[in-house]
């Protein structure tokens, strides 16, 4: 059966073309959306036993910059797929938050970037950083049957429909100081988790939201002051939230210059009691940053924490013929250098002990979804081609064994972060698939790869056409179709009951 694809209305767009490293190649904005279905298998088959949808976030700028560019500045787009029955759907849409729906009206950006002045944005801005765009760029999850795209800097929270890529608006429940990226969803309680950080007293808030969508708790988390968090993890009792030493020049953000600084200071972890968020543990732990962490359980007296302990956090510039050589380095893990790491917190006696997983390269992990804030055997990471914020391969971690697999991807080509789809009636841990986008340079086009995480080392096993080249991006989610139906179910009655009760009450 032949591919069919609906072309949406042309957004509108004053890009100009560029030599920039990050607006060329695989960061190529795209800014067509369509909706295309029976996608055409280029190899293999796609499996009958994979049944969800796969999404991802990308940035894709639409307007001309007014200064500098940073990949993190460009627009949210969520790339989705579709499988069920061995078919597979393709649909993009870019997210219509309030900054990306004023700039249509205005007809070109209105706000600096990551890399600029605050001054030169033209609007007041919204989260952490006080004078950016909320992009909603940065990540993806599901929670109660929607979608929420999310900004690293604290934005509004922006739902969609994750099968139809509807768009609901901000999430109602964000507070005033928005929300991060990477907002945790704990399967077992149905609860949203999340944190939010400022440039101003408190600093930091951890918020839980519980599975009807409604805002539990919102607990001050006190920093000593503006601090960059980017992640955080949780256990069956503890959310795990972070105060590392790689912040804002303190002295430099009295005058509005935001540069990034390594303090001789410890890394520090706020243990959140789930039960009583009022009850926060602090643990200190030797220096470092870390971008992304893979899961935390319990242990006895131990919290169990592993992530991507970053070897050199403030790495110094690349060459770079265009002057990018600070902003290649700050995003190619080759240069910051993160390997798979392990934290142990003692609640009895307040001690820290670390332990290094490997030495290898390795960053934006993914796990079995099933096993959250519990004890899991395997991890899958990322390799990225040096110099670059660019994907090249995939690891397999046997954390029980220490043994690990490396597949690369042929030059020219390059992946999204992939997460873990378990197979419809898995009973192993690692029966399931990774699903992934490849953007293949050299062929100018986009495809959606599946690897056996059974049969790993072969590499994958089935390869669909995509009806446009994407651009490269960031976090992504994979959402189980039992786990979405259910969950829209639930969102249905819930509307019900809230129409039953407004007609009593009218």
């Amino acid at each position: 059966m032949a591919m069919k694809i609906e072309r949406l209305p042309a957004i509108r767009s004053t890009l100009q073309p560029s030599n920039h490293p990050y607006l060329t190649g695989a960061w190529t904005p795209q800014h067509e959306e369509v909706n295309a279905f029976d996608l055409e298998v280029i190899e293999g088959a796609i499996p009958e036993d994979i049944d969800g949808i796969y999404l991802r976030n990308t940035e894709n700028q639409v307007h001309q910059p007014l200064g500098k560019y940073h990949p993190f500045d460009g627009d949210g787009m969520i790339h989705q797929i579709d499988f069920r029955s061995g078919k597979a759907h393709y649909r993009n849409r870019f997210v219509r938050s309030r900054c990306f729906q004023a700039e249509q009206e205005a007809g070109g950006s209105l706000w600096g970037g990551l890399q600029d002045k605050p001054s030169l944005s033209r609007r007041p801005g919204f989260g952490a950083h006080g004078s950016l765009k909320d992009s909603a760029s940065t990540d993806i999850i599901v929670h109660a049957g929607q979608a929420i795209a999310t900004f690293y800097q604290c934005g509004e929270g922006y739902v969609m429909d994750p099968e139809t890529l509807e768009q609901l608006g901000p999430a109602p429940w964000v507070p005033i100081d928005g929300i991060s990226a990477h907002p945790k969803v704990d399967e077992r309680t149905g609860e949203l988790l999340f944190f939010n950080y400022s440039k101003h007293a408190p600093y930091m808030h951890y918020g839980v939201v519980d599975a009807d969508g409604r805002l539990k708790s919102y607990t001050p988390v006190p920093l000593p002051g503006p601090r960059l968090p980017h992640d955080m993890a949780f256990s069956e009792n503890w959310a795990i939230l972070n105060d590392f030493p790689v912040f804002w020049d303190e002295a430099l953000l009295e005058h509005n210059i935001h540069a990034v600084r390594l303090h001789d200071l410890p890394s520090r972890f706020a243990l959140v009691n789930r039960n009583d968020p009022g009850d926060i543990r602090w643990f200190d732990a030797a220096p470092t940053y870390v971008l992304h962490w893979l899961n935390a359980w319990e242990e006895g007296d131990e919290v169990v924490l592993d992530g991507y302990f970053q070897n050199n956090p403030t790495p110094d510039p690349l060459p770079h013929d265009g002057g990018y050589g600070a902003m290649m380095a700050h995003i190619d893990e080759n240069s910051f250098k993160p390997t798979l790491h392990r934290w142990r917190f003692n609640l009895r006696t307040g001690e820290t002990r670390e332990q290094s997983l490997g030495d290898q390269l390795v960053e934006f992990g993914m796990i079995n979804q099933r096993y959250l804030a519990q004890p899991y055997r395997y991890a899958y990471s990322t390799t990225t081609r040096p110099g670059w914020f660019l994907f090249n391969g995939f690891v397999k971690h046997d954390l029980q064994t220490g043994e690990s697999t490396t597949i690369m991807l042929p030059e020219g080509r390059y992946a999204s972060e992939a997460p873990f789809a378990p197979r419809v009636g898995a009973e192993d841990e690692d029966d399931g698939y990774l699903v992934s986008f490849v953007i293949d340079e050299n062929q100018g086009t986009s495809e959606c790869i599946i690897i056996d995480c059974k049969r790993f080392a072969d590499g994958p096993i089935c390869r669909i056409a995509l009806p446009h080249k994407i651009s490269s991006g960031t976090h992504s989610h994979w959402v189980e179709r039992e786990v979405l139906e259910r969950d829209k179910q639930a969102l249905r009655e819930r509307a019900a009951r809230r129409e039953r009760m407004m007609a009593t009450a009218a």
